[in-house]
């Protein structure tokens, strides 16, 4: 794993969510502020991220609820205007994640030059959206034709709003998945963005997977952290910087900057 130090600057990373607010074609898309306000948005929470110490900012269409499995054209632009109208300012390695859509979050990184995409890339689920199908290989073929090789492959194999069609221990799973797709970091997510993370589930993940990061993927707190980090590789973090830890809110850095105070006493 010591490609982690290399692409984050830093053993057991921080990578902070940037949610983009609803974009066009999204129902909750605001025609009136427009691409400006989306922008500036993003612009206000980036930076507080940046500056509050994190270690990468992964870019997401958290607002475009609900999901789409295979998300519209005018998504994946909106996001490449976002992130091309910020990449001046951005001093931090930086990932995508186009919800759901692996196409797409690959097709979004070659255009804005990503280090990482996350997304469910294997398995077959029952969920909020409907029956969530992957075809692993396709998804690798796609990333092969855009020359993304050096592009880090974050795999989530605990969706948030589904639950894995057949009943498989989770060791199991993160096994099989590390053997057949070779992935860069296993993701362990709690059921819904800001959800907490089983500890148990995870360590019983990083126990199976000596040679594979497994990364925490939601409900990472300031006062769980330093014990998370003790099992995990790293973590996505998200609701938590927000103003008041709730979802819909901007970014607070105070919070930021207590969180990383705290990370970095752990690590």
């Amino acid at each position: 794993m010591k490609w982690i130090k290399e692409v984050f600057k830093t053993e057991k990373p921080i990578v902070a969510m940037c949610h983009l607010q609803a974009l066009p074609g999204d129902p909750a898309y605001d025609a009136k502020g427009g691409m400006a306000k989306i922008v500036e948005m993003a612009r206000q929470d980036f930076l507080a991220l940046q500056e509050g110490g994190v270690d990468a900012v992964m870019f997401s269409n958290e607002f475009s609820l609900p999901y789409l499995k295979k998300v519209k054209p005018e998504t994946t632009a909106a996001m490449a205007r976002v992130i091309g109208e910020l990449k001046s300012e951005i001093r931090i390695p930086y990932g995508v994640n186009v919800l759901w859509d692996p196409y797409a979050s690959l097709d979004l990184a070659a255009a804005v030059n990503a280090k990482f995409i996350r997304e469910i890339m294997s398995g077959v689920y029952a969920s909020d959206f409907g029956l969530w199908d992957t075809d692993t290989g396709d998804i690798y073929r796609h990333k092969k034709a855009l020359e993304l090789d050096d592009v880090k492959m974050l795999f989530n194999i605990v969706p948030e709003s589904a639950r894995y069609l057949v009943e498989r221990p989770i060791e199991e799973i993160a096994m099989t998945t590390v053997f057949n797709n070779k992935p860069d970091v296993i993701c362990v997510s709690g059921t819904n963005a800001g959800a907490a993370t089983d500890v148990n589930v995870l360590k019983k993940v990083k126990d199976a997977l000596a040679d594979t990061a497994v990364f925490a993927n939601t409900g990472c707190r300031e006062e769980t952290i330093e014990d998370i980090l003790k099992i995990a590789d790293g973590a996505v973090v998200g609701t938590t910087f927000k103003k008041d830890g709730r979802f819909e809110n901007q970014v607070d850095q105070e919070r930021v900057l207590r969180f990383m105070e705290r990370v970095e006493r752990s690590r």
